[in-house]
Order: structure tokens, then sequence, then C-alpha cells
């Protein structure tokens, strides 16, 4: 592996993690929408992740990561009752989504620090090159 295929592989996954902080903020915006049924309910996505190989090489060693997709989570609705609330039901129940708070702001942070810890990988190579270019002078 070269150094200039440390920016390929830094750079995959800071794309990675752009698309799972995205999926994260899209989820923590909607947290609190309400539906009268679970058929137009917003649902949970979570990014899916694989490792990128490289093409024609014996190395099985990853080069990488790519986003396979982006999943809809299959945990049940929450479901308040809320007979005052417009998007109530007949029996007065509204649902939303089955959105974690909690969860979300974990994997935001999580996401948030492997981008940082990405950008200092892609940092420190630039000084590695920097000062190998330096050694000639």
């Amino acid at each position: 592996m070269s150094l200039f295929s440390v920016f390929d592989v830094a750079g995959s996954a800071l794309n990675a993690q752009t698309i799972r902080l995205n999926t994260t903020s899209s989820n923590m915006a909607n947290a609190n929408s309400v539906s009268s049924s679970t058929n137009n309910l917003y649902k949970a996505r979570h990014p899916v992740f694989a490792p990128l190989v490289k093409a024609f090489s014996d190395d099985p060693a990853a080069e990488g990561v790519r986003v396979m997709g982006i999943v809809e989570s299959q945990a049940p609705a929450r479901q308040e009752y809320s007979p005052d609330n417009p998007m109530a039901n007949a029996q007065g129940y509204v649902f939303m989504p089955n959105v974690n708070v909690i969860d979300e702001m974990a994997d935001m942070i999580s996401a948030s620090r492997s981008y940082q810890a990405n950008v200092e990988i892609m940092n420190s190579a630039k000084q590695m090159m920097m000062r190998t270019l330096a050694i000639g002078q």
C-alpha cells in the first residue's frame, strides 16, 4: 500500500461517516413527528457498511469502506394516547416513529469522532509526505 492510498481509504471513511451523520440527523429531526396510522409513519433509517476490497488483487486486505445502502428499522412504532391531538385516530392514539433519541445521539457522537480521526489520518499522511519531500533539500 502506497502512502497515496491512505487518502483513498480515509476519504472513503469520511464519505461513510458523512452519510451516517446525515442519516442520524434525519432520524432525530423526525423523532417527534406523529401520524394517525403506521402506514405513513417515518421509520428510523441506518446505513449499512461493507469493506471495500482492492479489485484484481490476491491480497484480501480492505482498502476502505463503502455504503451498501440505507435500511429502515423494523422496530415497532411508539403509540401514545393523545385524544386532543388533531392527528389522533378514532381510538385517540397517535403513532410516533421508532427513533430512540439516546441511541441516535450516541451514534452521532461515534460518527463525529470517527470523522475527526480520519481527518487526522489524512493530516498525518500529508505531513509525512511533506517531510519526505524536505529530505531532498
